[in-house]
């Protein structure tokens, strides 16, 4: 009797993901655990996933071929103009859908770029401030739990070792929160905190279905259930139409 679920999850219509890959640096263990953990996803549930590891090739023709973008730590900078003005028209008017974490809102003056206004106001306005450079384990706390991308997942989970971002403000005014970290649980404890500090969140003003989810720095996190249900939701959820 058990066939039924498992046939239905056989039958999502294929789909087609592109992934900006961070190249190199602290991130690689996390995007090279992740594109193991996507190509057991895309068996099961019917996608392909293309990698790029910089924007050279994006275009709007390019953007054209894919149901969803996935930015995996690659940070909102120095991207062509020609990729800038395509991801933005493709969010704005919704014909892909997006997945980005962690360094993807590494928002502000970095390595001689100015910072993206149009992203920033994507991620509600925010910007970089400090990060959490000894890491601590936080407990995390759904705030939606009726969003699709919080199906099956705990009230509140935790996450291990951890270099939380901080930014200029709270993105809540202009996002709807899907989850936030207790920075009261933070062990060990640190003075680097910002109140309320959402973590899991989507912008509702642009047309695109779409996720941002702060975790990203270690490739442990494919050992926790509750990521891998979150980023398993997202990725149905934000390709669908």
């Amino acid at each position: 009797m058990c066939a039924g679920p498992l046939l239905a999850q056989s039958e999502h219509a294929p789909f087609k993901v592109l992934a900006i890959a961070e190249h190199g640096g602290l991130h690689k263990p996390f995007v090279d655990a992740a594109k193991v953990w996507l190509a057991q996803e895309g068996k099961a549930d019917n996608f392909t996933v293309d990698y790029v590891e910089d924007t050279k090739s994006i275009d709007e023709a390019f953007l054209s071929h894919y149901q969803l973008f996935i930015q995996l730590n690659y940070p909102p900078y120095g991207w062509t103009p020609a990729a800038s003005a395509a991801f933005t028209k493709a969010i704005e008017q919704g014909t892909i859908g997006w997945i980005g974490f962690h360094h993807a809102t590494l928002l502000g003056e970095f390595d001689g770029f100015p910072m993206w206004e149009w992203f920033s106001r994507f991620m509600g306005d925010i910007r970089f401030a400090k990060y959490i450079p000894t890491f601590v384990t936080g407990t995390v706390n759904v705030e939606a739990a009726s969003h699709p991308v919080m199906n099956g997942v705990p009230h509140s989970f935790v996450i291990q070792n951890e270099e939380w971002y901080t930014y200029s403000k709270s993105p809540r005014p202009n996002v709807n929160v899907l989850a936030s970290v207790d920075e009261n649980t933070y062990t060990p404890a640190t003075k680097i905190k910002m109140g309320d500090h959402p973590v899991i969140w989507s912008n509702e003003h642009v047309k695109a279905k779409n996720v941002y989810i702060f975790m990203g720095h270690h490739a442990e996190l494919f050992q926790n259930p509750a990521f891998t249900t979150i980023f398993h939701n997202s990725i149905l959820w934000a390709a669908s139409k």
